[in-house]
């Protein structure tokens, strides 16, 4: 029989049951290297041409100021909650609860983009090299990634971490031979120039590095996808912040590796025309210049996708198990398996919800339009979720440690990163508040009005639980809060100062 996790009962989710490797592979993983190396970051060549890899170390340093915030406060706040929680601390319980409501939803929708891409991408590879295969047969390939993620997701958190570990060293490996062989056989080309603004298309200069970096920005999200396992952590406090900066200082520098790679190769002079298919991407420079090595990086994508998946799966029914035990959201959410202590009901949910909109909308708008409808719903709230936080981490120690205030540290960096974030939200959202970003066509403009309707819901039910169950609105920012905690804790934070 199955028990549910509340506090007090000893049920719950597996405690210490994953270590740092584990972690750190939980926000590796839901970053998806290999996919953002091959599919989001050249998005930015058009307007950074050959010089994106200083586009790319700019969306780093964005990027490490959120996961600094996330850090510090995953130190103080141990929850599967996460986001939530620290936003409850920080600013209010009913900003928690919003940030709840919209970090569920996007992790929900995670797996369900990735199964659609798994089965566009495996379907259009094999038509091309077997063209009796159709095209349009991309539906069982979905199937099948959602039949995997949804079945480690039950086996709990132990299974679905190793294979996050395994599936995340496969993709680096495979791009990390990759990048050595381009900077290798580029040889003399190799130039510290692409760092540089001179290789921007049309004289774009630092407006065009700039743009580059907005677009770039969104191949980093999933970096804080660590903390919701905090639980589950053994040593949360130190192995959650290590994991939500490690992973993004880890893969970000690969990031701007890899594509210094590709830039000195294929040329900084046209890499502007650079883009995610056809000869002018990773997978033609693989297939023409590295012979069958093509196989590895079709392969490492999709196993990025899969990986990227499962850590999805991982976050977004934690973060349901945490509400669905205080009674924000319904408790049966928060019901796990008694040997493998998994959240299974929300795992069952989550499988359903992959299927139902990945099949659906796969089959009204075409997998590769829907992916992207889904994609700009996902990145557009990241985005904006990572504001909030920024904001939540200088609330938080004005508020509530103003002893353990560091003025550098807890206000300048998070101010920082909220200005980071706009110009990346807006283009996301497709928002034309820079000359750079593209207003975006139907149907994936339709992303605004599902993030704006999702957040109205939201709003109402907030309103509804002020009024009916002010309690448990109130117990979101107390959820890290259990008998299980640590008893070292003190020190810890101490002698991590």
């Amino acid at each position: 029989m199955t028990t549910i996790g509340n506090r007090g009962t000893g049920a719950g989710l597996r405690r210490d049951a994953v270590g740092m490797r584990e972690v750190l592979f939980q926000s590796i993983t839901s970053m998806a290297p290999g996919a953002a190396i091959a599919a989001s970051i050249p998005t930015g060549a058009s307007f950074a041409g050959g010089s994106l890899p200083l586009s790319v170390l700019l969306a780093l340093l964005a990027c490490l100021l959120a996961a600094s915030c996330i850090g510090e406060l995953a130190r103080r706040l141990p929850a599967a909650g996460s986001l939530a929680a620290y936003s409850a601390q920080g600013l209010h319980p009913a900003a928690g609860f919003l940030v709840a409501w919209a970090y569920v939803f996007v992790e929900a929708l995670v797996p369900a983009l990735l199964m659609l891409q798994i089965g566009f991408t495996t379907a259009g590879t094999l038509h091309d090299e077997w063209a009796g295969y159709p095209a349009g047969l991309w539906w069982p390939w979905a199937l099948a990634g959602a039949a995997v993620v949804t079945a480690a997701g039950f086996y709990g958190i132990r299974a679905s971490a190793r294979l996050g570990t395994v599936l995340g060293v496969l993709e680096i490996a495979v791009f990390l031979v990759l990048t050595v062989l381009l900077v290798v056989r580029a040889g003399p080309a190799n130039s510290a120039s692409v760092f540089t603004t001179a290789h921007t298309p049309g004289g774009g200069g630092v407006g065009g590095v700039l743009a580059g970096a907005a677009y770039c920005v969104l191949g980093f999200a999933g970096f804080e996808a660590a903390a919701p396992l905090a639980e589950e952590a053994r040593r949360p406090r130190r192995t959650v912040q290590r994991a939500v900066v490690g992973a993004a200082l880890g893969v970000g520098l690969f990031y701007v590796a890899a594509t210094y790679a590709m830039t000195v190769f294929y040329g900084p002079g046209r890499f502007a025309e650079f883009g995610v298919a056809g000869a002018a991407s990773w997978g033609g420079v693989a297939r023409a210049s590295f012979g069958f090595f093509w196989v590895l990086v079709f392969l490492a994508v999709v196993n990025s996708c899969v990986a990227n998946a499962n850590a999805g799966v991982n976050a977004a029914t934690r973060t349901a198990f945490a509400f669905g035990r205080i009674g924000v959201w319904p408790r049966a959410l928060a019901v796990v398996h008694p040997r493998h202590r998994s959240p299974v009901v929300a795992v069952a949910v989550q499988g359903a919800v992959t299927l139902a909109l990945a099949l659906g909308l796969g089959a009204a708008y075409g997998p590769t339009t829907a992916f992207s409808l889904l994609a700009t719903v996902v990145v557009t709230v990241v985005m904006g979720v990572y504001i909030v936080t920024d904001l939540a981490c200088a609330g938080f120690f004005l508020r509530r440690r103003r002893p353990e205030l560091r003025p550098v540290r807890h206000l300048l960096v998070p101010a920082l990163g909220v200005v980071a974030f706009v110009p990346a939200l807006l283009t996301a959202a497709g928002l034309p508040a820079f000359w750079f970003v593209t207003r975006l066509a139907a149907p994936v403009s339709y992303a605004g009005p599902v993030v704006a309707v999702w957040m109205l819901l939201g709003a109402v039910l907030l309103l509804v639980l002020r009024r009916r169950h002010p309690e448990r609105l109130a117990a979101i920012g107390r959820i890290h809060l259990d008998e299980h905690a640590e008893p070292d804790t003190e020190a810890e934070l101490q002698d991590h100062d």
